[in-house]
């Protein structure tokens, strides 16, 4: 067509673009020195912790700590035990010290923002004199010597290390979730609608693991200016809001020319594993987790030696502890040799002192099981003692392998002294193939438990804990070399009735070697040990038991005959009907049957010492105690109990009371400013 504007010209078409610029210069991130004149540097380690790993958390600040440096420590508001344990450190070192305001912060929730600003002021409020702030978490951990970090770090002051996204920012936008409007309430990150972002500003984001300056962190916890007054009332309804804040403020703020393109880390994505939408619970979208390092992701690491990298993540010793060994020796520590216990792995699961400790009701009633059993093998050697109190519950790995968990508890001798015990003790394993199907030398995992992670292919529920109030999961893996593949398989869960309360399909294919079911059962689960079996064509290939531990209390107080009538009966009403599937040989024929049903039944009315009985015989089916040692105090009053030779637990290999420099807070050294493991 003709130009509206210019008749001797034509415009227009099809295909017509048109093409804009801003005359804007391209942003440019700042490129950092390496080199250059060195001097002092005071860093505060902003250390945001969850969870029960307290033993790394020392082990993390072993290797970070000098005098010079600083640590502020936020512990979430839930974790008793965390904050409990790490307050010590606060009244031994001036410049350890922990947040007082603290938050239940959630997997991209507005509160994880929330915390940091609220932390980076107090390190004003405190009058520390400091150079840069790096936030760190539990999973964490230094994979350049501290040294080479100051040196970096003294010769760059002033500049902000952050992780952008990279180019596409509309993509980066999509993908985050930022055109969505997010509210926080109850632990959990509720999607309200869409939204539209302000214009005029560039949005940026990409990691939440910053090193900022004092100069930066003053503007953005200050006083509000128009731009961080807008901020605030878009980033509080935001997912992921630490992932961008600080980038977006920076780029659209006088400190644009300060913006670093690295936040010092690396971290160990493995998106077919991590990006499996494990935050449902919490956050109404799908979003991604970076996996754990294990010895084979070694060369991973090996390869940042001449890079602008300086902590990697993440790390969890109860996971692989062998490399963060291995990432230790990298960075320079050479007294791994003088270390005692450098294989061994405590983490705490229970302890009497939390807040929550007496409405844990499924891990009480273990617990009291087990050590009632160790009771039993005393009396036998003519030792008898009387239990009267669990302190403390440990998961124990060593070489990085679970060897089962601990219970340190307190007991009268022989109805005199009172001594504290810990008692070793472990599942048993039960598979049963059946050796005449071709398929079962091929299956390599076939066991039950709960809270699977799917990103690191575990259950974290090391000791298979259940209980009728649990969610029983099913993990199986089947050899590489398997022929056949394409086959639909059959998975059947029997109760302890012999009633078939669900039934699964597996279809076996290179994709699908490992995996796990989630049977469709309703809570409660009837008490008792269930059965999951694996047919072919209803031939048993592989069968499985677990148990459905009863619940000695509820809500921290004994059950009553009401309440037990209601959480050990079941939900047998809500099965589906299977009675048209007939494995061979799985199934207890009708006078069986009927005779099960009348034991459950009767189970369902026990209560108090009849309880415990109950409990105890089916505790003793499916773990055995496998040591005891005593706490080296009560040595001095008794060595023996009847024909048993105590040990000293803190003499003893496996015990929670055994010496741990690794995982242990080291003695100060004047000299070196650093703190000595040995």
């Amino acid at each position: 067509m003709k130009c509206p504007g210019e008749s001797s010209k034509t415009c227009g078409g099809y295909f017509t673009m048109n093409v804009f610029e801003t005359g804007l210069e391209k942003f440019v991130a700042k490129t950092p020195k390496t080199v250059g004149e060195t001097g002092a540097v005071r860093i505060v380690f902003l250390l945001t912790l969850n969870g029960r790993a307290l033993r790394q958390i020392h082990r993390l600040i072993n290797a970070l700590y000098r005098s010079n440096h600083y640590f502020y420590i936020h512990v979430d508001k839930r974790q008793d035990y965390l904050h409990r344990k790490l307050s010590i450190l606060e009244k031994q070192y001036p410049n350890i010290k922990l947040a007082t305001s603290r938050y239940s912060s959630i997997w991209g929730g507005a509160s994880l923002l929330q915390m940091l600003i609220a932390s980076m002021k107090d390190l004003f409020l405190l009058k520390w004199h400091w150079d840069y702030v790096i936030n760190l978490s539990e999973s964490d951990f230094p994979i350049k010597s501290l040294e080479s970090l100051e040196n970096f770090l003294s010769v760059n002051k002033g500049l902000n290390f952050v992780k952008s996204h990279g180019r596409e920012v509309q993509r980066f936008i999509k993908k985050q979730g930022l055109d969505k409007t997010f509210i926080e309430c109850e632990t959990h990150m509720w999607r309200v609608g869409e939204r539209k972002l302000p214009r005029g500003i560039v949005i940026d984001g990409g990691s939440d693991w910053v090193a900022l300056s004092p100069q930066f962190v003053s503007y953005v916890t200050g006083k509000q200016d128009e731009l961080l007054a807008g901020l605030e009332i878009v980033f509080k309804h935001t997912l992921l809001p630490a992932e961008s804040f600080f980038h977006t403020a920076l780029r659209n703020s006088q400190f644009c020319n300060t913006y670093v393109d690295n936040n010092l880390h690396v971290t160990n994505w493995k998106r077919k594993l991590g990006c499996k939408c494990q935050y449902k619970h919490v956050v109404d979208w799908c979003g991604c987790s970076p996996n754990d390092f294990k010895m084979e992701d070694w060369p991973r690491i090996q390869n940042t030696e001449d890079r602008q990298l300086f902590f990697a993540r993440k790390f969890e010793p109860i996971i692989n502890q062998e490399i963060i060994t291995r990432v230790e020796q990298f960075i320079g520590f050479n007294d791994h040799h003088l270390l005692r216990n450098l294989e061994g792995y405590w983490q705490s699961i229970y302890h009497i002192d939390d807040l929550t400790s007496s409405t844990d009701d499924l891990l009480l009633t273990h617990a009291g099981s087990i050590i009632r059993q160790n009771a039993k093998i005393l009396s036998e050697k003519g030792c008898t003692i009387d239990i009267y109190e669990i302190v403390e519950i440990n998961s124990y790995n060593y070489a990085d392998v679970y060897k089962g968990n601990l219970i340190l508890h307190k007991a009268v001798l022989n109805k005199g002294s009172e001594i504290i015990l810990e008692t070793w003790y472990k599942q048993k394993k039960y598979m049963e193939f059946n050796f005449g199907n071709h398929l079962a030398e091929n299956i390599k995992i076939f066991k039950v438990s709960s809270d699977y992670d799917q990103k690191e292919m575990i259950f974290r529920n090391l000791a298979n804990i259940l209980g009728p109030l649990s969610e029983p999961v099913l993990l199986y893996q089947f050899s590489p070399i398997l022929e056949k593949k394409g086959e639909n398989l059959t998975l059947i869960w029997l109760d302890p009735t012999g009633l078939i309360a669900d039934v699964n399909v597996i279809i076996i294919n290179e994709n699908n070697l490992t995996n796990f079911i989630k049977p469709n059962l309703k809570i409660p689960l009837l008490p008792g040990i269930w059965k999951v079996g694996l047919f072919e064509h209803y031939e048993l290939i592989v069968l499985t038991k677990f148990l459905i531990t009863p619940l000695e209390s509820f809500s921290g107080k004994d059950l009553t005959h009401q309440e037990a009538s209601i959480i050990h009966s079941g939900s047998q009403n809500a099965y589906k009907d299977f009675s048209n599937i007939k494995p061979l040989h799985f199934l207890p024929d009708e006078e069986e049957n009927i005779l099960l049903q009348k034991i459950s039944q009767s189970n369902i009315k026990r209560v108090n010492n009849d309880l415990k009985e109950w409990i105890d015989s089916l505790t003793s089916e499916f773990y055995n105690v496998l040591g005891l040692c005593v706490n080296q105090a009560n040595l001095k009053d008794i060595t023996n109990c009847g024909n048993y030779d105590f040990d000293d637990c803190s003499a003893t290999e496996w015990s929670s009371l055994s010496p741990d420099p690794k995982g242990s807070i080291g003695k100060f050294n004047k000299i070196s400013s650093r703190l000595d493991r040995v």
